[in-house]
């Protein structure tokens, strides 16, 4: 048993503390948070019995972790921005739930950067359908594409709602494509679980909402990040 060795459960962190379940030391990460998911703790173990004394402070540690990733990405988005990219990334989390083959990380990178390279290719005055590369991704980018075409816009807001919508996306494929690398020790699929974790609770009608005196589709307010 290395004490000082890596984690065997990640390879990147240091292993510092003994893990009853996997019989080698472990790094606090994989211990907070492969607890009791991935790792089959026994009740005699020390750090499963202090995190069910204290469960409010792992679970708020979880919270910041998520927050400290998500935030940036959608810092800087105007209002309608926001309300689109939560919009699109609730589709996501929908449209995995029962999606076969699972949807992973790469599909929804692959989904979000082919519907923003056509919306920018027609913002352009150019009409090409990119696609995905994974079937999965075609799939997923189908149903964000669906999404979009129901909000309805008219002519007159229909270039705002392509531009927004091109930026939402694109920052959906950077979450994606970067989420395992700032997130690690996260099981897979990362990004797709911070999604589940942090999104507010979007409305299934508001997944059909048409568009708005603004020309966007509207989740009924400004995105709001649990505190």
């Amino acid at each position: 048993m290395a004490v000082h060795g890596l984690c065997p459960l990640c390879g990147i962190r240091k292993a510092k503390r003994d893990c009853p379940a996997v019989r080698q030391m472990i790094c606090a990460v994989c211990c907070g948070t492969k607890r009791l998911v991935e790792i089959d703790c026994p009740d005699s173990c020390a750090y499963l019995a202090s995190s069910r004394s204290h469960p409010a402070a792992v679970v708020q540690r979880r919270r910041d972790r998520d927050l400290e990733f998500f935030v940036p990405l959608i810092a800087d988005l105007s209002e309608p921005q926001s309300r689109l990219i939560v919009l699109l990334q609730a589709m996501v989390v929908r449209h995995a739930a029962d999606a076969m083959p699972a949807v992973l990380d790469t599909d929804i990178a692959e989904a979000a950067a082919a519907l923003a390279a056509t919306l920018e290719t027609a913002r352009k005055g150019l009409i090409y359908e990119h696609e995905a590369a994974t079937v999965p991704g075609r799939r997923l980018a189908a149903a964000l594409g669906d999404l979009l075409k129901a909000s309805n816009p008219g002519a007159r807001n229909l270039a705002r709602l392509e531009t927004d919508a091109a930026i939402a996306l694109r920052r959906i494929e950077q979450g994606a494509r970067t989420a395992g690398e700032k997130l690690p020790g996260d099981a897979p699929p990362v990004y797709l679980g911070v999604l589940r974790r942090v999104l507010p609770d979007v409305p299934g009608e508001a997944l059909g909402a048409t568009g708005d005196a603004g020309g966007g589709l509207s989740a009924g307010g400004p995105l709001i990040i649990p505190g």
